[in-house]
């Protein structure tokens, strides 16, 4: 049974024998999505992920910036550029590396409404569920680029910071370009979260606000290329 026939509304509630069906489609898929994901992945060790609104278009400031800055990562790096595969900054970043003859590689996302894939594509994969999506876009990345956006862009870097502060991930480089959009955030933060001690000082430096390509190439030069296969979980007993 499909996963939109399971979201059907229903006036009876779910049997024990239907919730033990359901959960175990669910967690086959998730289990393919990740087993696929990280395979993926394996193949492009060296790589930096953008993120950023889908309604730029050609010839916006932001989206030629994304442009830019995508193919200088593969020029002048060697890096691979991971995105969603979508429209906007993700279309601009992907087309960047891909005319600069780079690896450009997306992460694209079932929607109910299809989703538009760029064309600047050189390798992708499709995923049903957002979460599963997040992690292996997080997952193996050297620094994270981050371009104006709605509150998928939000979630996306809001996740990112929390996982760096609860050491779920290394302390990468988080980079926020468009300071005119990124500081009245960053204000929001010192103002009403950093001033109640919701966040410690040194939190406030988990990113960085520039847009200096050439600053941001450097970034991303001098941080360590992760170790993603390493894995020291160790149960509590």
């Amino acid at each position: 049974m499909s996963e939109q026939q399971n979201n059907q509304p229903s006036n009876q509630p779910l049997t024990r024998k239907e919730m033990h069906e359901y959960s175990a489609e669910r967690i086959a898929l998730i289990t393919k999505e990740f087993r696929d994901g990280f395979e993926f992945l394996g193949d492009y060790p060296k790589s930096v992920t953008f993120f950023g609104g889908t309604r730029f278009k050609e010839g916006d400031f932001y989206y030629e910036k994304a442009r830019s800055l995508g193919a200088k990562v593969w020029k002048e790096l060697g890096y691979s550029v991971f995105t969603g595969g979508g429209p906007g900054i993700m279309e601009a970043a992907n087309r960047g590396v891909f005319e600069a003859g780079g690896q450009s590689l997306g992460l694209t996302i079932e929607l109910p409404t299809e989703q538009a894939i760029n064309k600047y594509l050189t390798k992708s994969l499709d995923f049903y569920y957002f979460f599963s999506r997040k992690v292996c876009m997080t997952f193996s990345a050297e620094a994270f680029i981050f371009f104006p956006g709605g509150f998928g862009t939000l979630d996306e870097f809001t996740e990112i910071l929390t996982l760096v502060q609860t050491g779920k991930i290394e302390k990468l480089p988080i980079i926020l370009v468009g300071a005119e959009y990124w500081s009245k955030l960053d204000d929001f933060f010192r103002k009403e979260i950093l001033s109640r001690k919701l966040i410690d000082e040194d939190e406030m430096l988990f990113y960085k606000i520039t847009d200096d390509e050439d600053e941001i190439i450097d970034i991303i030069r001098k941080a360590p290329v992760r170790d993603y296969i390493k894995f020291d979980y160790v149960p509590k007993k």
